[in-house]
């Protein structure tokens, strides 16, 4: 009598071999994918938080521009303009303009020139400092008077820079878990300007 398998049983064999393959891949290529949004979800975290700490000290050391400009330029909803001399050893004031466009966040820094000093803008050096950005029609920066509190309900725009003695910005960062997820992760981050402020704490 002769032993070995038949036919249909070496089909059946190869049938389920060919199933725990794909099953196997798509198992692989599942868990790296995943893998490689969650490294991208924290590094987006990760970037939103510094881009927000050298926002905060730019903002704090918010000074007189060298033209003679006051220290807040422009107070939008995406966008914020300001001199500050922050890492310039006081030596340089430079105009710093942060804005949101898409999912990025960018910067935009103009050195003083000529004599008198003054800041042309179309010399403005502008590069990407976030991405993954997800505020939408949400408002990325607020403003308030000396009457806040931590509990005070932002100026309403348009703002009166002149009454502007606080800053808070609200990046609402993209998860990102699955290539489909769009739910969002907010960091947030306030910060006194020293020049404006009046009964503020540190």
């Amino acid at each position: 009598m002769s032993k070995g398998f038949t036919l249909i049983e070496v089909i059946i064999t190869m049938a389920i071999f060919v199933i725990l393959i794909f099953g196997v891949t798509a198992m692989l290529n599942d868990i790296f994918v995943n893998s490689n949004q969650q490294l991208q979800s924290m590094s987006n975290i990760d970037q939103a938080r510094s881009v927000l700490v050298l926002l905060t000290n730019e903002i704090r050391n918010a000074t007189t521009g060298s033209d003679g400009s006051y220290p807040l330029n422009q107070a939008g909803d995406s966008q914020i303009i300001f001199f500050s001399n922050y890492k310039t050893n006081n030596s340089v004031v430079e105009r710093i303009h942060y804005y949101f466009s898409g999912n990025t966040l960018y910067k935009g820094i103009v050195l003083p020139t000529g004599n008198p000093l003054s800041y042309n803008l179309s010399s403005e050096s502008i590069r990407v400092v976030a991405t993954g950005i997800s505020n939408g029609s949400s408002p990325l920066f607020y403003y308030y008077d000396g009457n806040y509190d931590g509990s005070t309900s932002a100026l309403s725009q348009p703002v009166n820079i002149n009454q502007v003695t606080f800053v808070e910005a609200n990046l609402l960062v993209l998860n990102q878990i699955t290539p489909t997820d769009t739910s969002t992760f907010s960091v947030t981050a306030g910060v006194a300007i020293r020049s404006a402020k009046d009964n503020l704490g540190n």
